[in-house]
């Protein structure tokens, strides 16, 4: 079976994951999920990410993270999706929780925050809304 949004269901896992207090979920492997959970993990959100083989393919085993037993992803959510993608430039980037959460944004220059793109000065495809 494809999926048809392959990012959308591994933020699905993660959510279900935390709601169900898993300590790891697995996803499938790719470079775009993969680079999304490098900026997971360098704000704070996962306790990190290791590649391993699921059968005949590459698969991600994501380390959840909780802070006093609740999830630190309180939130999280796709905003550009496969028939509405979401574009938007590095001023307009739109800002979470009063900048308490973050907004992942694929750019030219890789997959990055929002306060990373602003830094940068670029904009790109808003990917997902994390809080």
């Amino acid at each position: 079976m494809a999926l048809t949004d392959p990012l959308g269901d591994m933020l699905t896992r993660i959510r279900n994951g935390q709601q169900a207090k898993k300590d790891s979920v697995v996803s499938p492997a790719s470079k775009l999920r993969a680079r999304v959970l490098d900026v997971l993990q360098r704000e704070g959100y996962i306790r990190g990410y290791s590649e391993e083989t699921l059968g005949k393919h590459a698969g991600l085993r994501i380390e959840l993270k909780y802070f006093e037993g609740q999830p630190a992803i309180k939130h999280v959510a796709r905003v550009s999706k496969p028939g509405r993608r979401v574009y938007s430039g590095s001023k307009e980037l739109p800002v979470i929780r009063n900048g308490l959460g973050i907004t992942i944004v694929s750019t030219p220059k890789g997959v990055l925050s929002d306060a990373e793109a602003r830094e940068q000065n670029v904009g790109g495809e808003v990917l997902a809304e994390v809080f």
